[in-house]
């Protein structure tokens, strides 16, 4: 069975919104790296158990973001603030540089705290 790695990004929006017994059979397989038999072993279940268990988890994490689309929003939000923050720094750097404005510099200082202060949400 080949591992969606978008599952493992998904299960940290959406995890809350499955059963503990699903999302503690999808971070055994994605998070911890278990084998589909160490699953099942641990859980007390056959591996087709396991592994059904597993596809219908991933299932709900998918049909969740294609209806909501909290983590696709999450990453352009992130993106952007990188964008915005870059940019920020080269305003900083020019005018930095050429002596233009004080005040410019200092705007931009803000926007790139402001910017790594809304990433570490």
């Amino acid at each position: 069975m080949a591992k969606n790695l978008e599952i493992s990004y998904l299960l940290d929006f959406y995890g809350e919104c499955l059963t503990e017994k699903q999302r503690g059979v999808l971070d055994y397989y994605y998070n911890d790296d278990l084998s589909l038999s160490e699953i099942a072993e641990n859980e007390g279940i056959t591996r087709q158990g396991v592994r059904d268990a597993i596809k219908r988890a991933e299932n709900i994490l998918i049909d969740m973001e294609q209806k909501l689309g909290f983590a696709k929003r999450y990453t352009e939000l992130k993106k952007g603030l990188d964008d915005i923050s870059e940019c920020a720094d080269r305003i900083y750097d020019f005018t930095h540089e050429n002596a233009v404005s004080k005040d410019i510099n200092d705007n931009a200082a803000k926007i790139k705290a402001l910017c790594e202060y809304l990433n570490r949400m």
